[in-house]
């Protein structure tokens, strides 16, 4: 995607809050969008311009843009400014003054309280439009794969019959479905000095609660007795399935996203390592398929059918 000068300023004074004079700072960390804080005489925004092939990657930008401002409603999310779905841009509230997160300062583990605070008041505000089940998104990414022949990791199918008795002891009795971000990486935190404000929403949609909860663990890479501390922060209590659940969700993340890292290593044109980055979640998956737990975790899970 060519951004130049002339063609930022073009889809800039498409928009009124970013007319005028204004300075252009590029953001980096977007994987799948360019980002940039405009600060005009209106006041600071940031500005997300997507890349065109998206949907590859299970991306809805209306879905998101949507999800944005009920996030925003809930008190978490920044406030939706304007979206130009033609040119594939979301523009949203600037929040200053805040430290964003990193996987060394979540695993700190002095704000998991604080973490799951925010998370609740996410879950409890009004419902995103579209559902999200990392089962579905991670056969679609499969496919997308053996369509295209893209290599995948050692070993990434053997796991196959392990995915699917998951599937079934997590169908026996779901959890109800609440409004989730389900792509909380510790960069998507922003500590305000009293609490967090969440964003970035284009994997936004109804989940289970304990798949926020397992993949803030597994994005964090935080240790168990953190995951333990977060599920009974959200929860009031830390009961074994609960906490089998988010633990198991957090693997079924990151099977999930190791195929979202292989997508984009073959298709995207970001300067970025991709396959460094999928490896690091496909080597924590295998550990927890290998490990001692996987049966007592999923039997947990089945016990807590009523």
């Amino acid at each position: 995607m060519e951004l130049d000068g002339a063609r930022l300023d073009e889809l800039f004074d498409g928009v009124a809050e970013l007319r005028g004079t204004r300075t252009i700072t590029p953001l980096s960390g977007g994987l799948t969008n360019h980002n940039f804080l405009v600060e005009s005489d209106a006041g600071a925004y940031v500005v997300r311009i997507s890349d065109p092939d998206t949907g590859l990657l299970a991306i809805d930008r209306d879905n998101e843009h949507v999800n944005s401002a009920a996030a925003a409603v809930a008190g978490v999310g920044p406030a939706v400014v304007a979206y130009r779905p033609e040119h594939a841009m979301l523009v949203i509230d600037f929040i200053p003054d805040t430290e964003t997160m990193t996987r060394e300062t979540m695993q700190r583990g002095d704000r998991l309280a604080a973490a799951a605070a925010a998370i609740r008041q996410l879950h409890a505000g009004p419902a995103f439009r579209d559902p999200f089940d990392m089962f579905r998104i991670q056969a679609g990414y499969r496919e997308v794969c053996r369509e295209r022949g893209f290599a995948l990791p050692d070993r990434y199918d053997a796991f196959e019959p392990q995915v699917r008795r998951l599937e079934r002891a997590m169908r026996l009795q779901p959890e109800p479905l609440v409004p989730c971000n389900n792509d909380l990486l510790a960069e998507n935190f922003l500590w305000d000095g009293t609490r967090f404000r969440l964003i970035d929403w284009e994997y936004s949609g109804m989940n289970e609660a304990s798949f926020e909860l397992g993949n803030v663990w597994s994005e964090s890479d935080l240790s168990l007795a953190q995951l333990e501390e977060l599920v009974g922060a959200y929860w009031g209590e830390a009961t074994p399935a609960r906490v089998a659940r988010a633990r198991m969700w957090g693997l079924m993340s990151k099977y999930g996203w190791t195929l979202w890292g292989v997508i984009q290593h073959n298709l995207s044109d970001i300067d970025f390592d991709f396959w460094a980055w999928l490896m690091d979640k496909h080597d924590r998956a295998t550990l927890e398929f290998d490990g001692p737990d996987f049966d007592r975790l999923v039997a947990d899970i089945e016990s807590d059918v009523a």
